[in-house]
């Protein structure tokens, strides 16, 4: 059986000399694995639309197993992106922290959507890291962690000082601090921008300018979070961590 979807190349691995399995995730059906026969070969007409982060329209056969990747069509390369080590690091991540929290064949166009709209922003030149954090954020629901963020997570007000506790799954007000002596005080922008990030649509971003302590204290509240309670343990995340410590990101703060 035949079917067609628009797709984003998430995970490429090579299987022999001149095949490749691909993992899609598309629109219509969500991840789907599929075998791309001679995708490795030069003047193979599948070789084009089998690089990790293509956006494309595929024809596969449906089977039991992997699917046949039958023909494909670039809807868009994200040529920016895959020439860029800092975009390419950061989307490497993105794609593989989507691919380790979803399940094959679970469609979800809010998600394809998120994937496709994070990618355009980044090879826009937009924040590769402020759209990586938004991502992370959101995914904490597909991930079934979410974190309590529109008011204490343990008396429940909404109004005060607010710090971040990964023991109590979320923001804790100023009269609540001493229930964790590990609570993370951050500052009243981090606090306003992790509501931001869980709450608004990605469609209506703006221009993102964000200072690089801020980033700092969002990447380490997230970090601890999934570490925590997610159990993943990502290589495009430890090499991120690693261009980080290298100073090898290029940095875009204000």
């Amino acid at each position: 059986m035949l079917q067609k979807a628009e797709a984003i190349v998430i995970r490429t691995t090579n299987y022999g000399e001149s095949h490749s399995i691909l993992t899609l995730y598309t629109r219509e059906f969500g991840k789907v694995g599929v075998m791309a026969r001679g995708a490795k070969k030069p003047k193979s007409r599948l070789a084009s639309i089998s690089q990790l982060f293509i956006y494309g329209s595929y024809l596969f056969h449906k089977s039991p197993g992997l699917s046949t990747l039958n023909q494909g069509e670039i809807i868009h390369s994200f040529r920016t992106i895959r020439e860029d080590l800092t975009r390419a690091s950061y989307a490497s991540y993105v794609v593989e922290l989507i691919d380790r929290l979803t399940d094959e064949r679970q469609r979800n166009p809010y998600l394809f959507e998120l994937l496709w709209q994070t990618l355009q922003y980044m090879d826009e030149g937009v924040d590769p890291e402020i759209l990586t954090r938004v991502f992370e954020v959101k995914m904490l629901i597909v991930a079934g962690i979410r974190p309590q963020l529109d008011c204490c997570a343990s008396c429940g007000q909404t109004e005060g000082d607010f710090a971040f506790s990964i023991k109590e799954a979320g923001f804790i007000c100023h009269r609540c601090f001493h229930k964790d002596p590990y609570v993370m005080k951050i500052s009243t922008h981090t606090v306003k921008l992790l509501r931001l990030f869980y709450h608004f649509d990605l469609n209506r971003l703006g221009k993102v300018s964000v200072k690089q302590a801020t980033k700092q204290e969002l990447k380490e509240v997230i970090s601890a979070y999934y570490d925590e309670y997610s159990g993943l343990s990502l290589k495009s995340k430890r090499f991120l961590d690693q261009l980080e410590r290298m100073n090898l990101l290029t940095n875009s703060d204000s």
